[in-house]
């Protein structure tokens, strides 16, 4: 098996055995990128350089015997939005100057070091991450390794592309309304979005409590420890969780047949493509079989679009406040409306807002007390084509009409976790969503692993 079709675990298994060893591993998924990046444009910025000295490093440890973390040696990839040393972080804006000093390593970025992996660069984000395909006048448009005429979806779209082309076998993103999910399901992957502060953030984003962070990956138990890693506490981050009390990854294999679960089509009131919910209700019938005892179910809440889009436009126009005079003229049209209606709310307006999040985290904490898990397609359509805000031809005049399925979740903080099921006749990916109740991260992972199995 090449390197590039290995998974992190995979990775690490092969350099204790003495198989492969970090630097072979990073510099084939280095000429991997070389090779066919420029089509896909997943990244914004590789550094060849530190990447093999840190492969190197690594190399020496495992040589010696001494490893240094769970995935030691493992090429990752990071968003442009998490500080980094010594690289710049331009959030994909031309508003963003590069030239400061670039010396402060996210919460992310400093466990990934600590841990040994090896950062290849920095992944594409439309700017400031505000909506949900990749591409913006700084870095241009990042395409879908399924079908480069197709988004990839986003905001952490470069991420997904990146692990779905072989660009290494793991990478951390953002999701503050679907920004992990609706490209890992576009791409074919495993996007988990855990429960709000369950990994430090820092800066805090301005998109606030609707912001987490997550790992993109090829398998769930990549997914599983890469949490561990980043799940580690970080005092720059006032609303982060306590340490998690044991490993996600030791509690893969716990007992979930017999488990009570809901399947929403639609959460009463979405429209989903014919061929997209053909693929999930096979997927969902063939978990039903294999032990879930998967029941119809709606969580029973209207749909919060509006409530969601005024949280999104005041985070948005909060930190667009601090750009530079002159960055209005800057910024990707679609992002000066949002600017211009999160600076026409006022407080009144985001206190309701956050009165709606409130609700709907009431409603489905009842709902869990019946449901362990509920699982619905992770986006309604297919991807479209590269290049555009909503789908040609659609009546959406904002993203978030695009994906009802995962901003809800945002809204409400609960853990909630894309995973591959099938491909449309066109040959797209179509994701599965597994949402579970806040704090619960382990145990849909469990799930999700579960279902992983159930579906290969």
């Amino acid at each position: 098996m090449e390197p590039t079709d290995m998974t992190a675990v995979e990775l690490v298994s092969a350099y204790s055995s003495g198989e492969l060893s970090p630097v072979e591993a990073t510099k084939a998924v280095l000429e991997r990128i070389t090779q066919h990046d420029r089509e896909i444009n997943a990244f914004c910025l590789v550094d060849e350089e530190k990447a093999v000295d840190q492969a190197r490093a690594s190399e020496h440890r495992w040589r010696t015997g001494y490893s240094k973390g769970l995935l030691d040696g493992v090429p990752i990839s990071v968003k442009d939005v998490f500080l980094t040393d010594g690289w710049p972080t331009l959030r994909g804006s031309q508003a963003v100057d590069e030239d400061q000093d670039w010396n402060v390593d996210s919460p992310v970025a400093a466990r990934l070091r600590e841990d040994g992996m090896v950062l290849v660069g920095k992944t594409a984000t439309p700017e400031i991450a505000w909506k949900a395909v990749t591409d913006s006048a700084l870095h241009g448009i990042t395409t879908n390794p399924a079908d480069p005429t197709k988004t990839a979806g986003g905001s952490s779209g470069g991420s997904a592309a990146a692990v779905a082309a072989g660009f290494g076998p793991c990478s951390v993103g953002t999701d503050g309304g679907g920004s992990i999910r609706i490209p890992a399901a576009f791409c074919g992957v495993v996007g988990f979005k855990p429960t709000h502060g369950r990994i430090p953030i820092f800066p805090a984003s301005p998109f606030g409590p609707l912001a987490h962070a997550g790992p993109i990956t090829r398998t769930v138990e990549d997914a599983a420890l890469l949490t561990d890693i980043l799940a580690l506490p970080d005092p720059r981050d006032p609303t982060a969780l306590a340490p998690p009390l044991a490993t996600f990854r030791g509690g893969l294999n716990r007992e979930v047949v017999g488990m009570d679960v809901a399947y929403s089509k639609d959460l009463g009131y979405v429209r989903v493509d014919r061929e997209v919910g053909a693929i999930v209700d096979r997927a969902v019938g063939i978990l039903d079989e294999a032990g879930l005892r998967v029941t119809t179910a709606d969580p029973g809440f209207d749909d919060p679009l509006e409530a969601f889009e005024n949280l999104w436009a005041a985070g948005a126009a909060t930190m667009l406040k601090s750009f530079p005079e002159g960055a209005r003229d800057k910024v990707d049209p679609g992002l000066g409306h949002v600017w211009a209606h999160g600076e026409r709310l006022g407080a009144v307006d985001y206190l309701e807002a956050r009165a709606v999040a409130a609700s709907i985290g009431i409603t489905m904490g009842i709902f869990h007390q019946r449901y362990n898990v509920l699982l619905t397609p992770t986006v309604p359509i297919p991807a479209f084509e590269a290049g555009h805000d909503v789908p040609p031809g659609s009546t959406a005049t904002s993203w978030p009409q695009w994906t009802p399925f995962t901003y809800p979740f945002n809204l409400t903080q609960q853990p909630a976790i894309s995973i591959p099921v099938g491909t449309t006749s066109a040959g797209l990916p179509v994701g599965l969503q597994i949402i579970g109740p806040r704090h619960s991260d382990d145990l849909l992972l469990a799930v999700a692993r579960f279902a992983e199995y159930a579906l290969s």
